[in-house]
């Protein structure tokens, strides 16, 4: 596994490397997984992707959780509360719960059955394959936790309010799901590019023409 450096409350290690994968990262990692050949791997990689769960709360998952007619899934908290199970609804792509339907029959099945009988250490293994398979470079980013810290990104560039956020990764506190306003957006690179139009510089989209 790939070892970083903690740095609580940072979307980067304390060597400045990134923890999280970026939109076209993101976009390569999610047609690696959707074409991959065993379908089980990419129903779980495509879990993690559109949800922002933490692997070992993917893993622990059972049919019952998929909610096909609601368009969530139910996921339960790893980090307890006061000792309280909290279960937070998270909602994901109908192409998502077809596909968990196809491959894992959630509908049909016992719904304590669980989808993925992986251990922690081997799917993390898998899902770091598939993310070499979408060409994202090895480094802090490059793993599990890349990936949800990825979804957070991606859903605060996409105008989900905050507190959305917060509860979809299930964060306790606020602050922990601020980090991802940390990132410089699209739009903060158009800003910026004007800037430097008007101090006689060729703005970002000229200078790669």
């Amino acid at each position: 596994m790939f070892h970083q450096d903690a740095q609580p409350g940072s979307l980067y290690t304390l060597q400045g490397q990134r923890k999280y994968i970026t939109a076209e990262e993101r976009r390569r990692f999610l047609d690696a997984a959707d074409h991959c050949a065993r379908l089980e791997l990419g129903t779980l990689c495509l879990t993690l992707a559109y949800t922002g769960c933490r692997i070992s709360e993917a893993l622990a998952l059972h049919a019952g959780a998929i909610a096909i007619d609601s368009g969530f899934i139910a996921i339960r908290s790893l980090k307890k509360r006061n000792g309280a199970i909290v279960i937070r609804e998270v909602p994901v792509p109908p192409s998502l719960l077809n596909l968990l339907e196809m491959a894992h029959g959630v509908s049909q099945i016992d719904p304590g059955a669980r989808l993925w009988t992986l251990s922690r250490g081997r799917a993390w293994e898998l899902v770091k394959g598939v993310m070499t398979e979408a060409g994202i470079a090895a480094g802090p980013h490059a793993t599990p936790k890349g990936l949800r810290h990825g979804f957070g990104l991606h859903a605060i560039r996409s105008g989900v309010p905050l507190n959305l956020v917060q509860r979809w990764l299930g964060h306790a506190r606020m602050e922990t799901t601020a980090i991802y306003l940390q990132a410089m957006g699209h739009e903060e690179r158009e800003i910026a590019a004007r800037m430097w139009a008007r101090d006689g510089q060729p703005s970002i989209g000229a200078a790669v023409q």
